[in-house]
């Protein structure tokens, strides 16, 4: 049974130059594993990848339904890349399954989050 869903559309410029003028951006939204993976891209790949993540838990935080704030913080769940490049959400304070899809066009990502009972 579907508990929630979420959907957000994020402009990667807009993160990018987030993460620009703010020092402390990446890691106040990345956790340490997905800084990890960020680590590994440059360019406008990395930007896609910080977009990506953020749009991902923004789409988390509206399947939850509480948004991201006094409820649910960034860093309360987690999204790796499978092998394939897949989002996996490895954390989460849902005990259900969690899936997510990524999508990007060259200025903009597109994510979605389905939160599912385990019954």
């Amino acid at each position: 049974m579907i508990k929630g869903l979420g959907v957000d559309i994020t402009e990667i410029d807009r993160v990018a130059k987030a993460a620009a003028k703010h020092s402390q951006f990446v890691q106040r939204i990345l956790t340490p594993g997905e800084q990890e993976q960020y680590a590994h891209f440059s360019g406008h790949r990395a930007a896609e990848y910080l977009a990506g993540r953020w749009s991902l838990k923004e789409s988390f935080a509206k399947a939850m339904g509480t948004g991201i704030g006094t409820k649910l913080a960034f860093h309360d769940i987690e999204i790796i890349d499978n092998q394939y490049g897949a989002p996996i959400i490895t954390k989460s304070p849902f005990t259900g399954n969690a899936h997510a899809s990524v999508s990007h066009t060259a200025t903009l990502v597109m994510t979605e989050v389905i939160l599912e009972s385990e019954n």
